[in-house]
């Protein structure tokens, strides 16, 4: 459309998309709102970045919808000062939504050509609080652990015990659980004893692979 900006966008992305559907979070909707979506998707695909779909990204992959990629991170209940540990990086766009509102970001993508893509294009960006690699993330990232936060961006057919023990005394996990596209959004909270689980919003996301995830060997053996 004419005279429509990627600013413009952005806003009405904010306001149809997520203010409507009950995003409340203040610094989610503002983040949403100034972090550039169309830079973290293909050249041909910028001027669809803020449709209300995930958008393809190559080998399989997906920038999530903007609304799931809001409602995760408000589950997150991110205040700021926060380590978290983010597996499934993509594009990077979810880990830069990340580091505008966390102290640190410890970001996994398991395909090498996306990882390095990301890792240039944040860099660019000029995020410095982000620690980005290639390897299975379905283990987490156990030289770094505890997070106070773990936001995995894949399905997986059950919650990944090996990540519920990298997570912080009162850290949250936030993971979509079910069968392959259909799962709803897992809160998994450590409590001084035990850990807690919310069943939130029903999604769709690619699968998880790795040895915790689709295929995998590693729930079975833990």
């Amino acid at each position: 459309m004419i005279g429509v900006t990627y600013e413009d966008s952005r806003r009405r992305m904010v306001e149809a998309q997520l203010r409507r559907r009950g995003i409340r979070d203040g610094r989610v909707l503002d983040v949403m709102g100034r972090v550039p979506r169309e830079r973290f998707a293909p050249e041909d695909f910028a001027d669809r970045a803020y449709g209300d779909h995930p958008l393809p990204i190559g080998f399989g992959q997906t920038i999530s919808q903007p609304y799931m990629v809001a409602r995760m991170t408000e589950l997150c209940a991110l205040q700021g000062d926060e380590r978290v540990l983010e597996i499934g990086a993509g594009s990077g766009y979810q880990t830069a939504i990340l580091c505008e509102l966390a102290r640190e970001v410890f970001a996994v993508e398991i395909v090498a050509e996306l990882a390095e893509t990301a890792r240039v294009r944040l860099a660019a960006m000029g995020y410095e609080n982000v620690h980005l690699e290639c390897f299975d993330g379905s283990c987490g990232w156990r030289e770094h652990a505890p997070f106070d936060t773990i936001l995995v961006g894949a399905g997986a057919p059950e919650l990944p015990p090996v990540l519920l023990h990298q997570l912080a005394d009162f850290g949250r996990l936030v993971i979509p659980v079910g069968q392959r596209g259909d799962q709803r959004l897992a809160l998994v909270t450590r409590g001084a004893e035990a850990f807690s689980t919310e069943w939130h919003t029903e999604c769709r996301f690619v699968d998880l692979v790795g040895q915790y995830g689709w295929g995998g060997e590693g729930a079975a053996k833990a």
